[in-house]
């Protein structure tokens, strides 16, 4: 991290989460309440599919945690852990495989609630290490994963609690000599079992106006933070994408000279990061076939702030978000039937699955803060598989097998415009409209019996041109897990725009 403390002071350091700007100094700890901490712990049963069938896993889930908190005053987790242990009929699996070792990677889903209001939040990327696969008489394994979590903070008075929901499971196995096994992995989404009392944490939130609960201790110099921007009005001033974009080739420009003037601050995850929910709704152009399929409404889990870099000198700010989407435990979009004229005159109706594949999708947001407006790209990219099922021509079913999908993962690139000040366009926080293009690979494992490939890709893959195949997704405003009781809890769906 590199700081030019007298550079930095030349002007206010903003932080843009989609929008919502504050002053940075707010994300300095502030004294700490003298509120006692708790060493919460869970054990819980978790059904998880198997290749060898269902099985019931046993997960012990504990983090440190207050016991008591004001409205408003950030809950860290810390200390947390998530143990899996696997029976021998889980390991199968990997034993055929002669794997030796066997790591995790864990994503927990934990419900936040205070009086009859709840949002999720997602503990992501809890990291457990490899550890050595019993022998063929031997017995399970327990895997603990363990990392960073968001923080969660409550609006309203009352007993709040903390409860793990889903649990999915990336399962990485290694040979002897180090090598990923083949297939390397595995994915599994677990729900608990019935039956269960899931809570990890009881906090009680204290109101203001509570006589027990610890006072604040603010600083004479903190400065008041920027208020909290409206709903964008309907679109940008003309020309706005124009100057946004102006302004960007200028910052790579600069960052490409041997004097870029800049000093850029990068903020610690731990301080911003925090997980949101929303969904979004649209359409993608199949341009080969003269039509669009509808997309969604697609369910969103966000993590906010996974890096920000202020860069004070240069007026920008950097912020790295990712998105998982899901889809009754799947990293997918809902299925979507289409019908088009294939070839211009034969009538085809198929099932489309667009499956999430590799990393979470990528949201960066770019904002120049040397203007009043405060005007940001965002860019969202995924990596998606197409999947065809259902597939009729002509009225008449064409079989084309479980497994008809494009050779191998395409991207998906989309873009939104926004600006702060007035709020309007598109901003991660508050949504709007997200547009781009996508080429379409080939396809393969189309057919029974015959080899329909061909077929499919004539018909639907595209050369690659950037007009192909264009999408549009409108987002809804994003229900963050901080602020479970916000106007925006719990998500709405969108309606799509053409």
């Amino acid at each position: 991290m590199t700081v030019d403390a007298r550079a930095a002071a030349r002007r206010p350091i903003h932080w843009a989460v989609g929008g919502a700007l504050v002053v940075a100094t707010a994300l300095v700890p502030s004294a700490e309440s003298a509120a006692a901490e708790q060493t919460s712990e869970v054990a819980l049963r978790y059904a998880c599919p198997f290749p060898s069938g269902p099985e019931e896993v046993g997960v012990v889930v504990s983090a440190v945690l207050p016991t008591s908190v004001r409205t408003g005053e950030e809950i860290r987790p810390s200390q947390v852990s998530v143990e899996v242990n696997l029976e021998p009929t889980a390991l199968a699996r990997f034993g055929e495989l002669d794997a030796a070792t066997l790591s995790a990677v864990a994503r927990l889903t934990v419900r936040n609630t205070v009086g009859d209001r709840s949002a999720d939040a997602s503990w992501q990327d809890l990291t457990a290490p490899p550890v050595a696969l019993p022998g063929p008489d031997g017995g399970g394994l327990a895997l603990t994963a363990t990392g960073d979590v968001p923080t969660v903070s409550f609006g309203s008075p009352g007993r709040a609690t903390l409860a793990p929901v889903e649990l999915a499971l990336s399962l990485s196995s290694l040979t002897g000599s180090g090598e990923p096994t083949t297939p390397p992995g595995l994915d599994v989404t677990c729900e608990p079992a019935p039956g269960q009392e899931p809570e990890l944490a009881a906090i009680t939130v204290r109101g203001d106006s509570d006589p027990t609960a610890p006072a604040p201790q603010p600083s004479a110099s903190d400065p008041a933070p920027d208020p909290a921007p409206t709903r964008p009005a309907e679109g940008l001033s003309p020309g706005a994408r124009e100057k946004i974009d102006a302004l960007t080739d200028e910052r790579l420009e600069a960052l490409d000279g041997e004097d870029p003037g800049s000093c850029p601050i990068e903020i610690p995850p731990e301080w911003v990061m925090t997980t949101a929910e929303t969904y979004a709704a649209g359409y993608a152009n199949a341009a080969k076939l003269d039509g669009a399929a509808a997309l969604g409404p697609a369910f969103m889990k966000v993590v906010l702030n996974k890096r920000y870099i202020n860069d004070s000198c240069a007026s920008t700010v950097d912020v790295s978000s990712e998105v998982n989407f899901d889809y009754q435990g799947r990293r997918q979009l809902p299925p979507t039937k289409a019908t088009f004229l294939s070839y211009g005159f034969m009538p085809t109706t198929a099932t489309m699955t667009l499956e999430q594949v590799g990393p979470p999708a990528a949201i960066h947001t770019h904002t120049v803060t040397n203007t009043p407006t405060y005007p940001e790209e965002t860019t969202v990219t995924a990596q998606l598989v197409m999947r065809l099922s259902d597939v009729e021509v002509n009225g008449v079913p064409l079989d084309v097998g479980p497994d008809c999908r494009t050779v191998r993962p395409f991207e998906q690139v989309l873009r939104g415009y926004g600006q702060s000040y007035p709020p309007a366009g598109y901003l991660v926080a508050t949504g709007g409209s997200l547009t781009g293009y996508a080429h379409i690979p080939p396809f393969e494992g189309c057919g029974v019996g015959e080899d329909l490939d061909p077929i499919f890709t004539s018909a639907i893959s595209s050369p690659g041109k950037k007009a192909d195949n264009y999408t549009k997704m409108t987002q809804a405003p994003l229900c963050v897990a901080t602020n479970p009781e916000g106007p925006d809890c719990p998500p709405r769906v969108p309606k799509p725009e053409r």
